[in-house]
């Protein structure tokens, strides 16, 4: 099969096409024939040396896929109602930049017939993380306050989403006006230019003074005393990345003084259970919305794999990631331009 792969950490420009043998699918695991693939932060990371699979997952970068199930352990797709043909996305360890790839039964959804290969490849990464970090880790509430650093990310505009259609508000930062905007027309209810305001100074005067339930930071570094500084009493703070460092101070008397919570999580070596769990919560809660259009996915670029300039698509996607010039998700494409 064709499969994208690393050929030594480096700059986009390492990404290259080459032929890996197909996957078998093992006990668990259905073999799904990807058209579509999203292009994540992690990827990025992996690509750079700095983020490397997980023990037995591919070292072929790509979290997250869309496509139809080829094949799998029948048992386990019988148990969970899948079969042969189903169109799929699903959360992936590894493995997910090539033309097929296998998946965890549990950690498979079905794609809403609404969505095109391309939205459904930009959902799982950022649903499940939105998920498992925003709503069981920082426990939002109705009509409690969210704050999201990022807001134009593929992360920001997933939890923009999911938690007002959940019942929350939501209050953004993003390093552009423009970006700014195009949160706001996905519902956010502030938006906040970092470079050009302070956030805590218009966190509290947005909240009067109150402050947010919940923070979700992807930045970590100096960023976490002033995100402290943002929340309300009982508040918490949700770390997903470390994009501004791994060190931070913080004013351990205002964490007890406010009762505060400081947590944080990495998906990807998580056990299979623990995703498909996730999995199975946003089919119950999340799929509706999808269904219903209160949740749409965000896709800023599609590049095909096999692009007509001769250069592969992921070094051109992986370009554009670290440009930050985008808003949402960036998804290859496996059909032949």
């Amino acid at each position: 099969m064709n499969a994208v792969e690393i050929a030594a950490p480096g700059t986009p420009e390492v990404l290259r096409l080459t032929q890996r043998p197909r996957p078998v699918a093992g006990r668990g695991e259905v073999l799904v024939r990807v058209s579509a693939s999203g292009v994540n932060r992690p990827d990025v990371l992996q690509r750079l040396g700095v983020y490397p699979a997980p023990a037995g997952a591919s070292d072929i970068p790509g979290l997250e896929i869309a496509g139809v199930i080829e094949s799998g352990d029948e048992d386990a797709m019988a148990q969970a109602g899948w079969r042969a043909g189903d169109r799929v996305c699903a959360l992936v360890a590894g493995g997910g930049y090539a033309e097929w790839c296998v998946a965890p039964v549990g950690q498979c959804l079905a794609v809403p017939p609404r969505l095109t290969d391309a939205e459904a490849a930009s959902v799982p990464e950022t649903f499940f993380t939105v998920w498992s970090n925003v709503f069981e880790r920082g426990r939002l509430q109705v009509g409690e306050t969210l704050l999201v650093h990022g807001g134009s990310s593929g992360i920001g505009v997933a939890a923009i989403q999911l938690a007002k259609a959940h019942g929350a508000s939501v209050i953004v930062t993003a390093g552009t006006d423009e970006k700014c905007a195009a949160c706001l027309a996905l519902g956010a209810d502030h938006a906040i230019n970092h470079r050009t305001s302070d956030f805590v100074v218009e966190v509290q005067r947005l909240t009067g003074g109150r402050g947010v339930d919940v923070v979700l930071d992807m930045v970590a570094g100096p960023y976490v005393a002033r995100e402290l500084a943002c929340l309300a009493e009982d508040g918490r703070l949700v770390i997903i990345a470390v994009q501004g460092g791994t060190q931070s101070e913080l004013n351990a008397g205002l964490v007890l003084r406010k009762r505060l919570t400081v947590t944080g999580s990495t998906l990807r070596a998580r056990p299979v259970a623990f995703k498909s769990a996730i999995a199975q919560a946003l089919k119950q809660t999340v799929w509706p919305w999808l269904q219903a259009g209160r949740v749409r996915p965000v896709v800023h670029s599609q590049f095909p794999v096999f692009g007509a300039d001769g250069v592969c698509g992921a070094v051109t996607a992986h370009q554009l990631m670290e440009s930050n010039r985008h808003v949402g998700k960036i998804v290859l494409t496996w059909g032949v331009v």
